[in-house]
């Protein structure tokens, strides 16, 4: 039958459970309404593999997320599959393996941009060297690549790739831009190195290109938009030109109709009368204008797209509470209208971004993979490309994702579009010029700087306002520290004049400041949770005054800075102990209900973590999180104020993220005040700091 708006809506009605998508699936495969809602129950009592591993809501319940209780999951974890995740899946087999092979390179030649990749003097010809290795490892996944770029290319575009193995490289765009390296001398076989000049063409054209690229992109495929809505519940067929043999429809159906009987009785032949005749239907195609064919196609196309849609809707969330779970997340997120519009005007766009996953919260698998999905590089002069028209630029797929939602989210005015290299040390530099000089009333003799013999005055720092996002702190929320212990911690500052200290021990000196002055507002003894992060996460133990030395003296500096690891420890930590406050659902793991107590991190780092915008991703939805980011790094230096620039820009689209950062020589007190203000939510006050930042003597140890 072809399903009207009231049968859909009877469905509904009756099958309350049932969603648009599952109705119309069910319909048009019935004779009637009854029919095809007892198809519906009979499938629903069969066997399902992928059986709810979550308590079904009360059948009075709303539209809303569910009231929640603790939720033991059963059974096996539900997991959808499509084009995307599966090439994902390849491409991330041999993805950290061909980053760690590239960078060994670029050490090894002594470059350190680490979008030039190495080359000879003689790139096309091939020795035993490591640069030709690695150009040989890139061909031996061209196959790979292939794949990649079936499953995320938009109609209408074309794959290509940098590799000289095969010609599609004729067709890469980025073959025009010149390259950072001098000109080749015919007869050597030295590794080259760029020159400034020639990088400084290279990373222009580069730029240009990404724009121009970008923006034709864009427009290409919103014109490739169907243009009218796919969402017509009547049968798109039937609004094909009312000029069509009429005919032609009832003698199709009274063949298919024999058809399947033929079928469930092979032993009998088809009738003379009912075998199709090839000279009708070429005459039918042949009788028909050119602009109902072009009408007809568009039709077809509409009805595959909106079946398309919402299978793989019906797929990635197959029951109410998964999807009421999905949809308190965009709510979080405030991309809700976004993707409404998305899926009403651009059904082509939608459907891509939704293979994608770019609808609901990270699977707690991504998380716990070396290589995710959100992890994969996007290389535009290689032809690695995104998942959004406009992609190129991006650094990785996590990095794409998190500026489409800080671009769609709702109430944010202006454009958050990434900046590009240039652009951005441009920024940098403007943002170091406005640093001004800290008040006197901060000085103290007990500061970390002051240990130094050629100490004279504290740095200046940029001044960032205090703004107060989301709501104040009350006495039920929790604290937690996160401190990177990555190597770079343990070591000097790449500026003068730090001879006697290291970064370690600002970052010390700063938590016990900042643990004083929160054990003195919260009137109690206990101290915080304290979980470090570098190549793993740990949780160190509980900190406080008495115990501070010999916490610190427990932490390790070793690895590299992967800020996901310490946020997974914070979050484990945080529902082990409020698990009867929350559900674990099986894809996107723990959920916190609304008795769940709010954690308010402090996370303190010396530079840019290499997963920090899968954090950042992450914690868009999160409503129960409130993080302060203290960023530390050396005087003057542009990539401290470049990495600063960023983390201000995710904040201000965020208002659970507070960010503060410091340089060179710094006055203590003021960073804690300014900590307190952002990690309480409110304008602490000079006179209500100074009694936080009180000696705790009078208080008593905490026993465990």
């Amino acid at each position: 039958m072809s399903p009207s708006t009231d049968d859909i809506a009877k469905f509904i009605s009756i099958a309350s459970e049932a969603n648009e998508g599952t109705a119309l699936r069910f319909l048009e495969r019935a004779e009637s309404v009854d029919d095809a809602i007892s198809r519906y129950y009979e499938a629903q009592n069969e066997p399902n593999p992928t059986a709810r591993t979550m308590h079904a809501t009360d059948a009075g319940a709303d539209t809303r997320p569910p009231p929640y209780a603790r939720s033991a999951t059963s059974g096996s974890a539900y997991h959808h599959t499509n084009i995307f995740t599966g090439a994902a899946s390849i491409r991330s087999k041999d993805e950290q393996d061909m980053k760690a092979a590239l960078h060994s390179i670029q050490q090894a030649c002594v470059i350190f941009n680490s979008d030039i990749e190495p080359e000879h003097t003689t790139q096309f010809y091939n020795c035993d060297c490591d640069v030709h290795k690695y150009k040989d490892r890139k061909a031996v996944r061209l196959p790979v690549q292939e794949l990649w770029s079936k499953a995320v290319i938009y109609p209408g575009e074309s794959a290509y790739h940098d590799s000289h193995s095969s010609a599609l490289i004729m067709k890469n765009p980025y073959s025009r831009v010149p390259s950072p390296f001098p000109p080749t001398t015919p007869g050597t076989f030295n590794r080259a190195k760029p020159t400034p000049s020639g990088y400084n063409q290279y990373l222009q054209k580069t730029i240009q290109l990404n724009t121009s690229l970008n923006a034709a992109a864009q427009a290409a495929i919103d014109a490739k938009e169907p243009a009218s809505t796919i969402w017509n519940i009547d049968d798109p067929e039937s609004s094909v030109s009312n000029e069509a043999d009429a005919t032609a429809s009832s003698d199709t159906q009274r063949a298919a109709a024999e058809g399947l009987t033929h079928q469930n009785n092979a032993s009998r032949p088809l009738t003379e009368s009912s075998k199709p005749s090839a000279f009708g239907s070429l005459k039918r195609i042949l009788s028909k204008k050119p602009s109902e064919q072009k009408a007809e196609k568009a039709v077809i196309h509409s009805k595959e797209l909106r079946v398309a849609i919402l299978e793989e809707e019906q797929g990635r969330w197959p029951n109410l509470e998964w999807r009421q779970l999905v949809t308190a997340y965009q709510e979080a997120i405030r991309i809700s209208q976004k993707i409404a519009d998305l899926r009403a005007r651009q059904p082509i766009q939608y459907l891509h971004l939704l293979r994608a996953g770019y609808f609901e919260p990270i699977p707690e698998a991504w998380v716990k993979l070396t290589s995710s999905p959100l992890k994969l590089s996007i290389d535009a002069f290689g032809g690695w490309r995104g998942v959004t028209p406009s992609w190129r630029g991006y650094k990785d797929l996590a990095e794409e994702r998190l500026y489409w939602a800080m671009n769609n989210i709702e109430g944010i005015v202006g454009n958050k579009t990434k900046p590009d290299v240039i652009s951005a040390m441009s920024m940098a530099r403007s943002r170091m010029d406005t640093a001004t000089g800290v008040p006197t009333e901060y000085f103290s003799r007990d500061d970390i700087c002051n240990v130094q013999p050629n100490f004279r005055v504290y740095s200046k720092q940029v001044m960032s306002p205090f703004r107060a996002g989301g709501v104040p702190a009350n006495p039920s929320d929790e604290t937690m520290i996160l401190l990177e212990v990555s190597k770079s911690m343990d070591s000097a500052p790449l500026r003068p004049n730090y001879n006697e200290h290291l970064v370690t021990d600002i970052a010390q000196a700063i938590i016990r400041r900042f643990t004083q002055a929160m054990i003195n507002h919260d009137h109690g003894t206990r101290g915080y949770q304290f979980v470090t992060f570098a190549d793993q996460g740990r949780y160190v133990g509980l900190i406080n005054h008495q115990n501070f030395e010999q916490i610190w003296s427990n932490i390790k500096f070793r690895g590299e800075a992967q800020l996901m690891s310490g946020w997974q420890r914070a979050k484990e930590l945080h529902f082990q102990k409020h698990s009867g406050t929350a559900i674990h659902h099986p894809m996107y793991g723990w959920q916190a209900g609304p008795e769940t107590p709010i954690l308010r991190l402090l996370i303190i780092l010396d530079g840019e973590a290499a997963d920090m915008n899968e954090f950042h991703l992450d914690l868009l939805g999160l409503s129960w999180v409130y993080a302060t980011i203290f960023l530390m790094g050396a005087d003057r230096c542009p990539q401290h104020h470049r990495l600063a620039n960023e983390l201000q820009r995710i904040s201000n689209t965020n208002p659970r993220i507070s960010f503060l950062d410091a340089q060179g020589n710094i006055a203590e007190r003021f960073i804690t005040h300014e900590l307190l203000k952002r990690h309480l939510g409110y304008n602490v006050s000079f006179s209500d700091f100074e009694t936080l930042e009180q000696a705790t003597v009078d208080l008593p140890s905490y026993v465990e």
